[in-house]
């Protein structure tokens, strides 16, 4: 991922809504979760709920699959690890030893 893909997923989910809903979505695993089960769980109204995935899903943090009526939301683990070791691989590279 390239720094400004990393700004914009960090931009994402620095509102507490996507934050809290980008956690839901990575406690549900790789089969995903009912936005349905989203939306009770966190007492979202669902054109907001909506929005917000919208916003996650152009980040490149999630992605969504319909099965029958039900759309469901899944983490892009991807993405997320890219964000982690972005942040995490040059730790501490300067300190003195």
């Amino acid at each position: 991922m390239d720094i400004n893909q990393i700004a914009k997923s960090l931009k994402e989910l620095g509102h507490p809504t996507r934050l809290a809903i980008f956690k839901r979505v990575i406690k549900a695993g790789y089969q995903g979760i009912a936005v349905g089960d989203i939306q009770q769980q966190l007492a979202i109204p669902g054109s907001t709920l909506s929005h917000h995935i919208s916003s996650l899903a152009s980040a490149g943090l999630l992605t969504q699959r319909r099965e029958g009526r039900t759309l469901f939301c899944v983490a892009h683990y991807d993405a997320l690890t890219s964000v982690i070791s972005f942040l995490q691989d040059e730790c501490c590279i300067d300190e003195q030893r």
